[in-house]
């Protein structure tokens, strides 16, 4: 295996960390990508050089997702076959739990079931640190909410990435916390396992070394979500509209109904395609069309079953409608994520660290520095 941590001004803890992965795991070879944290570091990075660690270097500060990607892209071309196993700086993480994550990882991948390890925290243990309950409670809900299904904990840096699995990680979009997030939110999506692996959380001076923006980044986690419950609630004010408008106009419930939601209808697929699910929806026009077609007969007949069961039943047209509407929007949700607007991401083309153009454009061997001290093999 071969253990990369992204780092953005490191303290001791990164190189007590390399000490104990030295002991701990001789010969696992270590990537360490300093994320532009500047001059005033040189000489953490010098001394994590000296023990062993390859350094990739940043010139500027880019964010937790594309120095992971640096890392991957120079892990694929220097330790192709080899699972990967990343890790924060901060000492967070045991080198004891980074090599069971490895373990776990290598076994499942020889094992014929390949999947992402994940080192999970109890992170709602009560002596944990107030910021991290609540940014960790805040992102397992959106998370929950997006994804469909429930992981302990969402913000673990630890995750063990089998070999087979680099070449879809390096094609997910996002340059900080969230890219961490999107790979959470896509992979049983796009067909990989997961597997949950209890380790042990460490907290140092209160989660103060932490960069994670528990508000800014729980939104950046949940912004498909929101995007889609904005789109939904424009989309609900416009049907609502039109249906009282044609059902003053006509007196008949049932063409009302229709009429208003294939015009809401055609709206909440434009908006929908170009802004919610912009960085997914990328499929033919055609095929996404017919797909959220047919989820729109299969809502409208619910929809018809339920507004004429309700106002049958004495409920007002209003509030029949706020109630289906209301059972219907997670259903809307998942299935235009999943099924709609679904893409599995083509793989990223495997290039060197070195020469590979960098995520915004510019180029590498202008904006990145790549040292190389010691490189270390399994034994």
């Amino acid at each position: 295996m071969v253990v990369l941590i992204p780092a953005y001004e490191p303290g001791d803890a990164l190189l007590d960390l390399l000490r104990d992965l030295a002991s701990a795991a001789p010969g696992t070879p270590v990537i360490l990508v300093d994320d532009g944290s500047g001059p005033a570091y040189d000489a953490v990075f010098a001394e994590a050089a000296s023990l062993g660690a390859t350094v990739l270097g940043h010139v500027r500060n880019r964010g937790k997702g594309a120095a992971l990607r640096t890392g991957l892209d120079h892990a694929a071309q220097a330790f192709p076959g080899d699972a990967v196993v990343t890790a924060d700086a901060d000492g967070q993480h045991t080198a004891r739990d980074i090599v069971r994550v490895g373990q776990a990882t290598v076994a499942a991948e020889a094992g014929g079931h390949p999947a992402m390890v994940l080192g999970c925290r109890e992170v709602d243990r009560p002596g944990n640190p107030l910021r991290s309950r609540i940014g960790n409670r805040a992102a397992r809900a959106a998370f929950r909410a997006s994804a469909g299904w429930s992981l302990s904990d969402t913000q673990t840096g630890l995750r063990g990435i089998p070999a087979v699995m680099l070449p879809w990680l390096r094609a997910q979009r996002g340059d900080r916390f969230e890219y961490e997030q999107n790979i959470l939110l896509r992979c049983r999506r796009d067909g990989w396992r997961t597997l949950e692996v209890p380790i042990e959380t460490v907290y140092l001076a209160g989660n103060a070394s932490s960069h994670f923006r528990p508000i800014i980044d729980t939104l950046r986690v949940g912004m498909p979500l929101v995007l889609f419950a904005a789109s939904s609630l424009a989309s609900f004010a416009l049907d609502a509209v039109l249906l009282l408008v044609f059902h003053a106009v006509t007196g008949a419930l049932v063409p009302s109904i229709i009429a208003a939601r294939v015009v809401s209808a055609s709206v909440n697929f434009a908006v929908n395609r170009r802004v919610v699910f912009r960085g997914e929806a990328r499929g033919p026009l055609l095929r996404q069309a017919g797909r959220y077609a047919a989820l729109a007969a299969v809502l409208l007949a619910t929809n018809v079953a339920w507004m004429s069961g309700l106002t049958a039943l004495g409920l007002g047209l209003v509030p029949a409608k706020i109630a289906t509407e209301a059972a219907l929007f997670a259903l809307g949700y998942l299935i235009q994520r999943r099924v709609v607007f679904s893409r599995t991401p083509a793989p990223a083309p495997l290039e060197s660290a070195v020469n590979a153009p960098l995520m915004n454009g510019e180029g590498a061997a202008t904006r990145m520095e790549i040292v190389t001290t010691r490189p270390r093999r399994n034994p």
